[in-house]
């Protein structure tokens, strides 16, 4: 029996028309057009972010911490952000999923979790490492070279993606939806990788965490 002949002609119908329902129109622009201070804003952001990234191992060092004796496993952050990078790349899958299909609305909210989450990752991601500084790799052979290869084309994307990412919501959101689409077809892919090399990349390093 195929799926269409297991609802009653009546409930097919409804069933259609529940479905046009979810279908939208681009959704009005949620905010007004500033291209110069959103440009200002996004490189500022950007910037700042790179830099707070960047100084957390001399950070951990200056301040000479020893995160065995902190009375709890810092090592909970890392699998946190291993938990958030999942949550993001299916909320990007989502989203994808809605904007081919004409809900974008449904796209608009997926995004804007996944942005919410993104913002909860940074500041785990800068807890963890001030708390508990580098962890070095133990593993050898093929893996080791894989592993490498997933860490330093995470980090490389993770550190280019964030501008672009930010143009791109900052475009949906003005309502600037060819520029938005132009901007998404190299964000979105880069993205996602970032997501989810993340997750992968704390499975390989996890056992080696004192």
């Amino acid at each position: 029996m195929n799926q269409a002949s297991q609802h009653p002609p009546r409930e097919q119908h409804s069933l259609r028309q529940s479905g046009n329902s979810l279908r939208s129109v681009f959704p009005a622009p949620a905010m007004r057009r500033n291209d110069k201070l959103a440009r200002r804003l996004i490189i500022t952001f950007s910037i700042l972010v790179f830099l707070v990234v960047a100084s957390l191992h001399p950070l951990n060092k200056a301040l000479g911490l020893n995160h065995q004796k902190l009375g709890f496993d810092v090592h909970v952050f890392a699998a946190a952000n291993a938990i958030i990078n999942t949550c993001v790349s299916l909320l990007l899958v989502l989203a994808y999923v809605f904007v081919r299909r004409g809900y974008y609305r449904a796209h608009r909210n997926a995004m804007f979790a996944a942005m919410g989450l993104s913002v909860l990752f940074l500041i785990s991601y800068v807890t963890h490492h001030i708390l508990a500084g580098d962890t070095r790799y133990g593993g050898s052979g093929w893996v080791r070279t894989v592993y490498f290869a997933l860490l330093y084309t995470h980090i490389l994307l993770a550190a280019v993606i964030l501008p672009f990412i930010l143009f791109s919501v900052y475009r949906g959101l003005t309502g600037q939806y060819a520029l938005h689409k132009r901007l998404t077809r190299w964000a979105f892919p880069l993205w996602l990788y970032v997501s989810i090399s993340g997750p992968v990349i704390y499975l390989m390093i996890a056992p080696y965490y004192l």
